[in-house]
């Protein structure tokens, strides 16, 4: 199998046109399409149905992403076990939200710092993003896809959100499994509505229409404590509340689904250094698919 062909293809069924593949890749839209159409020959099967919207995978191209991924993150080990890491310098800053950066890009980013000694690596990890649209970072990880500015953007992943209470509270967890969180008297833990840096984050009318937080902060990590603490139930992402044993999920078959968005300035794509980070991001996420989305 040509690992060539494969890698159009898994551009073109991540960005859904052949012009924002072919500008992911840095080719023209009609080599993506070449190597596309030949690869169904090969195959001798239809990858994607042509819609005035774009490309949509058929029943044999959403089988064939799973074995096209693993090849990309076999493809990115062998370019990063290969890459001399004193070969990359400079600055490299990357703007995420507070929870994922804290909790999924933190405690794994020891492996891309021995391999690039020479980076400087900035993470800010806050409630609120860089634009690097405007230079401010390197690259984002965004809740949403941005529609605006000179941005190379792609889904990095998706990721499920849950309601949890304390495992010091039996009782709420059984007052939370058994009826509307409206009528249970429990505190309810969340943003505060007037500053929501981002309008994904507004989730809790999808546990129960209409439901409010009476606990707020606007640190996704401070809601953490506050509910592990006993200060009442909220809704978390199930990456962060993972390994935490004073967080017990409840009505699980409630699962908030989200993404995140990888974006970069255009200019800056072809450089090693975003590469090679963009390159371990990816490894990193697929191997914690189960992490980011349970079940």
């Amino acid at each position: 199998m040509d690992w060539d062909k494969l890698q159009y293809f898994l551009f073109l069924a991540r960005h859904g046109t052949l012009a924002r593949a072919g500008m992911a890749l840095h080719v023209d839209a009609t080599t993506v399409s070449r190597r596309v159409s030949a690869l169904e020959t090969v195959l001798g099967q239809t990858l994607f149905e042509r819609t005035p919207a774009g490309f949509v995978l058929t029943a044999a191209g959403r089988a064939l992403v799973p074995h096209a991924e693993a090849m990309a993150a076999a493809a990115a080990r062998i370019h990063l076990a290969q890459e001399d890491g004193s070969g990359l310098s400079g600055q490299l800053r990357v703007s995420v939200s507070e929870g994922f950066g804290n909790s999924f890009i933190a405690p794994r980013l020891a492996s891309f710092v021995a391999a690039h000694p020479e980076l400087e690596i900035d993470l800010v990890a806050s409630s609120g993003f860089l634009d690097p649209s405007r230079r401010e970072a390197d690259m984002a990880v965004l809740l949403a896809r941005p529609r605006k500015g000179p941005l190379i953007t792609r889904k990095l992943s998706d990721y499920s959100l849950g309601l949890y209470a304390p495992a010091a509270r039996p009782d709420w967890q059984d007052a939370v499994a058994a009826g509307p969180l409206g009528r249970a008297g429990i505190p309810v833990i969340g943003y505060m509505p007037d500053i929501l840096y981002a309008p994904e984050l507004d989730y809790l009318g999808e546990i129960e229409p209409g439901l409010r937080a009476s606990v707020r902060s606007s640190s996704i990590l401070a809601q953490r404590r506050m509910i592990a603490g006993g200060a009442g139930v909220g809704v978390l992402p199930c990456f962060l509340a993972a390994d935490d044993p004073g967080l017990v999920r409840v009505r699980p078959e409630q699962a908030i689904a989200r993404a995140f968005w990888l974006a970069l300035h255009r200019d800056i794509a072809p450089q090693p250094r975003i590469r090679a980070f963009i390159d371990w991001l990816d490894i990193e996420v697929r191997e914690s698919r189960g992490l980011l989305v349970p079940g």
